[in-house]
């Protein structure tokens, strides 16, 4: 189960339900997809085929949406 966080533009960002208990949200796109931690700090885990200006603008939303997130995650799958 990957349950959508929010859509932006072309972006859906989502969790897997069964993975690291460490904060992160994937993101995918046409490009391709990447995933980011969200705690302690926004940063890049892995990606494909995101270009690093996508991966920037990407970066941008996760911060600017970083305490949505983190509400998400923890109606998500508990505190």
């Amino acid at each position: 189960m990957s349950p959508t966080v929010f859509r932006y533009k072309n972006f859906r960002f989502f969790f897997f339900s069964r993975e690291e208990s460490r904060m992160h949200i994937h993101v995918s796109c046409p490009e391709g997809e990447a995933k980011f931690w969200i705690e302690p700090v926004v940063a890049l885990a892995q990606y494909q085929d995101i270009s690093p200006k996508t991966l920037k603008t990407i970066h941008e939303i996760i911060e600017d949406r970083k305490n949505e997130i983190i509400k998400a995650w923890k109606k998500h799958f508990g505190s």
